[in-house]
């Protein structure tokens, strides 16, 4: 089944209700959505050639276009290749030729004229070229009837995600329709419900999660709303939620916490917003409980990876805000379990259970797990195993099914023979108060083999020394785990989806930048 036959049924069922506005304005609804994704599906296939199973990458910032164009190439059976946008161009390039594309969305066009060679024949299609933004004007709907989606395959490739690649060049992870089709069920049957009446924001990158969140309210008939600021501004939110209500959205941990920042400023409790759905990165004991503080049951956790897009593990809100079971601390600072298509186990390095509560790498199968890595063999051999996705995440099981992380395998630090768990470490550091982030990480030492250092952010105001640090850390976790070092500094560098980029800090450490006095 085609992933776009959910918009074309939606179209033909409820063809007036409100589809898109950029802010509070309505630009389209679910007819002029639907018949602007047909019309550029049709000119993509008769006037570029593009044909089924063909790749058409899509480098764009959040807009009120990007869902139509995302919709047209589902729509022929071609296969999306959204891009972050804020990679350097040359970047971008490396992308578009490692999967072939036949055809690359930009905003103004030339954005490869002066970034090197794409190195395959690959037009570059502007969205303000006058063919393009003719056909997704959303003006009336024509006469004529809607055509039907492309007929593809369950396990026909839709979308082609490419990682981060903060270890190395990034892969592109092939998502299926059914994938999508199985982490979009997930989504009302695990994360939330999903109403007509709801308005899914897109304050973070539609290239990511929250771009591959619109399949289900789509189905549903729901308002996407694109932020005037095409991006994440916590003011900006709050007067989204206020003016239109139920507004629901994906947000990286990071963005949480500046929005509680700014919310408590301001006074603002979160009227208007029915649910925030967090993931993408550790969202620390300290900071759910301030914004549950602030909000109230908003919250829900989600986990998953691009090889499992959304959708290995669930907290959902009930949970979050549990205060009355005896492991609710606990399971609040877990990441849930596991969602409805999948099964999760967490092995040793020979695939086999570890105990209750033993740190071992956390594994996952099921409907949404990728079809694999994109024309990448060996490395699709080494992380589908027998039917299971090795995610490379360390964490532990406890008797009831919830998983608490600890780390990705390559950011434990190994001092003295004994691992040590950045993540234990930054939640002692942000319990104190005059702390607002902290990111730990490990660097060579000749003694210890690595040392823990931290990277710290203070409170605006505070001033504290690495001897406050230290003494507050060794009343609260071992000794030898406690940073030798400390970097105090103005912000955390991360990518555009809030994730801390620890490359960036050992690149830091081993220059010598930021020290601490």
């Amino acid at each position: 089944m085609n992933i776009a036959r959910w918009l074309y049924q939606t179209a033909l069922a409820r063809p007036d209700a409100p589809a898109i506005r950029l802010g509070t304005e309505q630009v389209a609804d679910y007819a002029a959505f639907a018949g602007a994704s047909a019309a550029l599906a049709r000119h993509l296939a008769t006037g570029q050639g593009v044909g089924q199973g063909d790749r058409v990458a899509i480098f764009c910032r959040n807009s009120v276009e990007y869902l139509p164009v995302l919709q047209a190439i589902f729509w022929i059976g071609a296969i999306a290749v959204p891009i972050n946008s804020k990679l350097h161009p040359r970047e971008a390039a490396w992308i578009i030729a490692d999967a072939g594309a036949s055809a690359v969305f930009t905003e103004a066009g030339g954005v490869f004229e002066t970034s090197g060679e794409l190195g395959i024949p690959c037009p570059e299609i502007a969205l303000s070229d006058p063919p393009v933004a003719g056909l997704l004007s959303f003006g009336p709907a024509a006469a004529a009837p809607l055509p039907a989606p492309a007929a593809v395959a369950g396990d026909d490739v839709a979308w082609l995600f490419y990682t981060s690649g903060t270890t190395g060049r990034p892969k592109g992870v092939m998502l299926t329709h059914g994938n999508l089709a199985a982490m979009a069920t997930c989504y009302a049957l695990d994360v939330d419900a999903v109403l007509a009446d709801d308005h899914p924001l897109y304050a973070a990158p539609m290239s990511h999660g929250a771009g591959l969140y619109h399949l289900q309210f789509t189905r549903a008939g729901a308002c996407h709303v694109i932020p005037a600021s095409r991006g994440f501004d916590p003011s900006e939110i709050r007067a989204l939620a206020q003016a239109l209500g139920n507004l629901v959205f994906f947000a990286a941990p990071t963005m949480v916490k500046r929005l509680i920042a700014a919310s408590g400023a301001a006074g603002y409790q979160g009227a208007g917003i029915r649910t925030i759905i967090y993931g993408g990165g550790p969202m620390y004991a300290a900071d759910i409980d301030e914004a549950l503080a602030l909000y109230g049951p908003r919250f829900v956790q989600i986990y998953g990876q691009g090889e499992s897009p959304m959708t290995i593990t669930v907290l959902p809100r009930d949970l979050v805000a549990d205060r009355s079971h005896p492991q609710a601390d606990r399971r609040r600072a877990s990441v849930g379990f596991a969602h409805a298509a999948v099964e999760v186990r967490v092995v040793n390095d020979a695939m086999r259970d570890v105990s209750a509560g033993e740190v071992g790498e956390i594994i996952v199968s099921g409907a949404p797990v990728m079809k694999g890595y994109w024309r990448n063999e060996d490395a699709t051999a080494k992380t589908l195993v027998n039917g299971w996705l090795r995610t490379g995440d360390l964490g532990t099981m406890d008797a009831d099914g919830f998983v608490t992380l600890t780390d990705r395998s390559r950011d434990v630090i190994i001092s003295g023979g004994s691992n040590i768990y950045p993540r234990e470490v930054e939640e002692a550091l942000l319990n104190h108060a005059d702390v607002f982030e902290v990111s730990v990480i490990g660097v060579p030492s000749a003694e210890w083999g690595e040392d823990v250092m931290a990277f710290v952010v203070l409170r605006d105001g505070a001033d504290r020394s690495r001897d406050d640090l230290d003494a507050w850390c060794r009343a609260r976790i071992a000794s030898f785990k406690k940073p030798r070092h400390y970097r105090f500094v103005e912000s955390l560098p991360k990518n555009s989806y809030g994730k801390v980029l620890k490359t960036s800090l050992r690149d830091r450490a081993a220059t010598g930048r930021d020290a601490a006095p």
